[in-house]
């Protein structure tokens, strides 16, 4: 019985060239279902430029506008990178050119945005997904395992992420993640971002009952964030906090604390080795005799990936979109749906610190 034909590739436009496109250029030429035919820029050297230097395909275009790539018929998605006080207008034109959208996170400047993006793409019928990267890991399915084990982990209490990394003062003064025109939410949108979405992947995406931003929350000159953080309560009594920053060392942590168990992990964003994401469990922990250790002793899990997570969130984008032009199935609603849960929290951060640290209901 002859093989089936391996699937045709779904083939990528991106639009802009943001140093987060290069990362995502490379991993959408690594996953096994996906090409890029079409890179689009505010110029065409630059586009040119930017195709040559990431080892683009030969036959891929460059284009010195953003519309040029949304109206290449040979284009079957986009990838977003672009500031994200244009996301409302360039996601809402793909999907209106019936491009799928891979769209970088932060996703929106609020809700409200968001929401207009999702029913553009959704009235098309075309799969919409935000670049939250360690949501694809193997490692990420492995930690939710260990979570969902009522024996070994038991009934979440506690969940606590930190994000934070220090670029120095250029980046402080110059890069677009501190420009209020463009990326207004600051380190909420941009490191934020991932740990709410850990906060709410540990509960199984629900969301919290109220959430507190902390005091002293810092900005720079133009009022962008520096740092923050907040308290989140749900409705069964599980806290859970997160602090990000622009102003401290690279961080990139979870721990999470159960009845019977903890689970912690260093890297969750970004895996400190590209083909390796270990996390560390804590089962049934009792002090040993005479309180001078414990036992059983934490156990360390490793957790090996053939591709980077990055090409696996591609490689997934990708195998969605296939089934929905080759045998016309519908969307995948996951995606949509846990991104404007995060969005809804960012959202309810940035009005806590905007009413004076107040607490704000969050409803779906």
């Amino acid at each position: 019985m002859a093989a089936e034909p391996p699937p045709t590739p779904v083939r990528f436009g991106i639009i802009g060239c943001a140093n987060i496109a290069r990362k995502v250029s490379r991993a959408i030429l690594l996953s096994p279902n996906s090409t890029i035919v079409a890179i689009g820029s505010r110029s065409i050297e630059k586009a040119a430029a930017f195709a040559k230097d990431n080892g683009f395909p030969a036959s891929a275009k460059a284009y010195g506008s953003y519309d040029a790539v949304l109206d290449d018929p040979e284009v079957d998605a986009v990838y977003v990178p672009l500031p994200t006080s244009l996301h409302l207008h360039w996601a809402v034109l793909a999907a209106r050119k019936r491009k799928h959208v891979l769209l970088e996170k932060p996703v929106a400047l609020n809700v409200g945005e968001l929401d207009e993006i999702l029913a553009a793409c959704e009235s098309s019928g075309l799969q919409y997904m935000d670049a939250t990267m360690w949501m694809h890991h193997p490692r990420t399915a492995e930690m939710k395992a260990f979570l969902s084990d009522p024996q070994r982990f038991g009934q979440l209490k506690a969940v606590h992420s930190i994000f934070s990394y220090n670029s120095g003062p250029e980046f402080l003064k110059n890069d677009i993640r501190l420009k209020p025109d463009l990326d207004a939410l600051g380190a909420l949108g941009d490191a934020g971002w991932y740990c709410i979405r850990a906060i709410l992947w540990a509960n199984d995406y629900q969301l919290p009952k109220t959430v507190t931003a902390l005091k002293d929350a810092e900005f720079n000159e133009a009022g962008v964030i520096l740092s923050c953080g907040a308290s989140l309560l749900f409705h069964d009594g599980i806290l859970a906090t997160f602090y990000c920053s622009f102003l401290s060392n690279l961080t990139m942590e979870v721990s999470v604390l159960g009845a019977n168990g903890y689970l912690r992990v260093h890297d969750f964003i970004i895996p400190f080795q590209e083909n390796v994401g270990p996390f560390y469990v804590h089962a049934n922990t009792k002090f040993a005799q005479l309180s001078i250790g414990i036992e059983p002793e934490p156990t360390e899990h490793l957790v090996t990936t053939d591709l980077p997570q990055e090409a696996l969130m591609v490689k997934e984008f990708s195998s969605l979109v296939g089934k929905i032009k080759e045998n016309g199935l519908g969307t995948e609603t996951k995606w949509p749906t846990i991104s404007r849960k995060t969005q809804l929290v960012v959202d309810a951060v940035k009005t806590s610190i905007d009413k004076g640290f107040e607490p704000i209901e969050v409803a779906y």
